[in-house]
C-alpha cells in the first residue's frame, strides 16, 4: 500500500467553496476534460444535523501506460464513486470517494475535506483543502509489479495535484463573478421596482 496525501489553500470562503464543489467538473474546469460525466445517485439532508448526504457517479476517460493496461485491463473509461457530507454548522465538506472500475485489481481509496483556514477572517477568507490516497494494488504476481503499479498511481496523484488546484480556481473565479453579476441584476430590479413605485405617486 502507497499514500499520496496534501494540503493546500484556496484564497475563497468556505460558503464559496463548498458550493462550487457542485461544478468542479462542469464547462468552468478546463482542467477536467477527461471526465465525461457525473451522475447523482441520491441526496438527503439530515433533519437533525442540516448534514447534505450525497452520491455520484463519476465517469472518467483512462489514459494509463501500456504496460499497466496490459496488466489491469484496456477499457477505455473508468468510474469512480464518490459519497459526499456537507455540515453547514461545523463548516466542513468532506468527500470520499473509490473507484469501481477494476476494483478487484487496484483499490484507491481517497478522502478529501473542506474546511475554513485557521488563518481566515472576514476581510481575507481562506479554506484548506486536505486530500489522501491509499492505494493497493490486488493483482497477483510479482511484489514489484505491484510496487510499481502503486508507485504510478501515487506520481498521477501528484501530477494531478496542481492541475486540479489550478482547474477548481477557475471555477471559484467564474462562481464568483456570476454570482456579483445576478446580485447587480437583482438590485437593478429592485431599484427599478421603487423607480415605478415612486414615478406611479407623482
Amino acid at each position: 500500500m502507497k499514500y499520496f496525501q496534501q494540503t493546500v489553500n484556496y484564497d475563497y470562503s468556505w460558503e464559496e467553496v463548498s458550493t462550487s464543489n457542485w461544478q468542479k467538473y462542469g464547462p468552468w474546469n478546463e482542467k477536467t476534460p477527461h471526465v465525461i460525466a457525473v451522475d447523482t445517485l441520491s441526496r438527503s439532508i439530515d433533519p437533525v444535523t442540516g448534514i447534505l448526504r450525497s452520491e455520484r457517479l463519476i465517469t472518467c476517460r483512462q489514459s494509463a501506460p501500456k504496460w499497466i493496461t496490459s496488466i489491469l485491463g484496456g477499457q477505455d473509461t473508468s468510474m469512480v464513486y464518490e459519497t459526499s457530507y456537507v455540515d453547514p454548522v461545523a463548516k466542513k465538506l468532506t468527500l470520499c470517494s473509490m473507484n469501481v472500475t477494476m476494483a478487484d485489481l487496484l483499490n484507491v481509496r481517497e478522502t478529501c475535506t473542506y474546511q475554513p483556514a485557521a488563518s481566515s477572517s472576514e476581510a481575507a477568507p481562506r479554506t484548506t483543502f486536505t486530500q489522501r490516497a491509499e492505494i493497493t494494488a490486488l493483482c497477483g504476481g510479482w511484489q514489484k509489479i505491484k510496487e510499481r503499479i502503486e508507485q504510478f498511481t501515487v506520481e498521477r496523484f501528484q501530477q494531478n495535484a496542481a492541475k486540479g488546484k489550478e482547474g477548481f480556481e477557475m471555477v471559484l473565479e467564474r462562481a464568483r463573478q456570476v454570482f456579483e453579476e445576478q446580485k447587480q441584476l437583482l438590485q437593478l430590479q429592485q431599484d427599478s421596482q421603487i423607480l415605478r413605485q415612486v414615478q406611479a405617486k407623482i
